[in-house]
């Protein structure tokens, strides 16, 4: 007999500010703009997709569509994004920093 299987959502997990800091770091690391994204709508969910994106200045509808698989947020949305999730973004040396 198979096993039912329950899909996996991160969204469920971010229940701590170090969690939800550490799983956007990580995306961040990657560098890849739709994971990036994606983590974020992640986050956006797990706070409440309806308060974030009143908090942010956006309507549901496009704060989903801006985080979606296809979206592609301006920085703009990132940052109102990132604001009202009370996320700070900062910046450290890359590793390749000495090659440019």
């Amino acid at each position: 007999m198979a096993k039912a299987t329950k899909v996996w959502d991160p969204a469920e997990r971010l229940t701590t500010p170090e969690a939800i800091a550490d799983y956007l770091d990580a995306a961040l690391e990657d560098g890849d703009p739709k994971v990036i994204a994606a983590v974020l709508g992640d986050i956006a969910r797990a706070k409440g997709m309806a308060d974030v994106a009143r908090t942010a200045g956006l309507s549901r509808e496009s704060l989903y569509r801006a985080l979606s698989e296809n979206g592609n947020p301006s920085l703009a949305t990132v940052l109102a994004v990132t604001k009202a999730l009370g996320i700070s973004l900062s910046a450290r040396p890359g590793g390749d920093a000495d090659a440019a």
